[in-house]
């Protein structure tokens, strides 16, 4: 079965996305929708689709067998609930929702619809994870006893050029959004690889010393005075987490895994990274293995598994684009779930919107509600 993809949002972001979806051999059609007419319209000419949308309505009363929702942060939840109840399957773009009651809606809406839901999720094929991936399954790292992961993204390494063009005059509104609702990259480098849920957590907030006035509690709509978050998890295997979302940051920039087990440790610094175990005889440098290179990717990436249509198309973001539209197609082609499905990337939102929760009330520990497995049993 060969599918028809509509692309919500033609954007600079889309541009990275669109030629893979056209290319993929299980995609018989892209159609392109924008509410932005001079947008779409470039993007159309660009790309050389003929067919196009002018907003998410019309597109959820055509053809297509699929919504891909590469749009503001903040219409992620509603567009996703209103494309699954079209019957359209669902690929968005991080995060899932902001909100416990958003991210609730959108389970729902996937388990009443029986459609499929893919979270775009980077980090989940950054080489790091999949490399610890395969050292838990081998048992390398025993009994896992802590795992830390950060996103750190400064203001001034493009965030304010994203901001104002997602926001528009408003941007002040929406870019003080609490760095804990943007969690993904991080927990789901944990999650991913041990299977794991966050329970409990505790949250501390760094409140904002700049003055641009983005992180004022009366500038934007979560009443946010925090640049940074940090957050300790108990996880439902005995192990306990770190993760840190930090905005104000004197640092060049990483998403970055660290994990901990009792028979062995993955460790990831900005020099480099390292296989460790008791025994100092067997500690390796794994630089070379995991560094992404030709075509942006690593010598850890299983790339036999994609389309050979792929060769020389876009491939950001430490060589996972490619890796989640293939997921996405072939899970929507196949009648399958995909590995980031709707209940994965609840777990990976929901402890975020949480730990914000608990900074807000002085770190108190609070549990972490959680929407299941999934049909299948799997947590990713």
């Amino acid at each position: 079965m060969r599918i028809k993809v509509g692309m919500v949002g033609a954007g600079a972001f889309a541009q990275s996305f669109i030629p893979l979806f056209k290319a993929h051999p299980l995609v018989e059609e892209v159609v392109l929708c924008d509410l932005d007419a001079d947008k779409l319209r470039r993007a159309s000419e660009r790309h050389g689709i003929a067919r196009t949308c002018p907003s998410l309505d019309e597109l959820c009363g055509t053809r297509v067998d699929a919504a891909v929702l590469i749009t503001q942060p903040w219409l992620h939840a509603a567009q996703a609930a209103q494309a699954l109840r079209a019957g359209k399957h669902v690929y968005c773009a991080v995060p899932i929702g902001s909100t416990l009651d958003e991210v609730a809606g959108v389970v729902r809406a996937v388990e009443e619809t029986g459609r499929i839901y893919m979270t775009g999720e980077t980090s989940y094929y950054y080489p790091e994870t999949i490399y610890c991936r395969q050292q838990y399954a081998r048992g390398a790292f025993g009994h896992v006893v802590y795992g830390e992961a950060e996103y750190y993204h400064d203001w001034d390494h493009g965030l304010y050029d994203v901001a104002r063009w997602r926001g528009g005059d408003r941007w002040r509104e929406f870019a003080g959004q609490p760095p804990m609702m943007y969690p993904t990259h991080s927990t789901s480098m944990v999650i991913s690889v041990t299977g794991a849920r966050m329970t409990h957590v505790s949250g501390q907030g760094i409140a904002d010393q700049a003055d641009d006035g983005i992180y004022r509690a009366d500038a934007n709509r979560w009443g946010n005075v925090f640049s940074d978050e940090s957050a300790l998890f108990r996880m439902s295997d005995g192990s306990t987490s770190r993760i840190n979302e930090f905005r104000r940051i004197g640092h060049p920039g990483t998403v970055r895994l660290s994990l901990f087990g009792t028979e062995g440790t993955f460790e990831r610094h900005w020099t480099g990274a390292a296989w460790l175990t008791k025994d100092r005889a067997k500690c390796v440098r794994l630089d070379d293995l995991l560094e992404c290179r030709e075509g942006g990717f690593a010598a850890v990436h299983p790339i036999d598994r994609l389309p050979t249509e792929f060769e020389g198309l876009p491939n950001s973001h430490s060589g996972s684009h490619q890796f989640l539209v293939d997921d996405f197609v072939r899970a929507c082609a196949e009648g399958t779930q995909p590995p980031n499905h709707v209940w994965a990337a609840a777990r990976y939102a929901i402890p975020g919107i949480v730990a914000h929760d608990s900074a807000m009330r002085g770190g108190e520990l609070l549990a972490v509600p959680d929407l299941g497995p999934g049909p299948d049993g799997r947590s990713q």
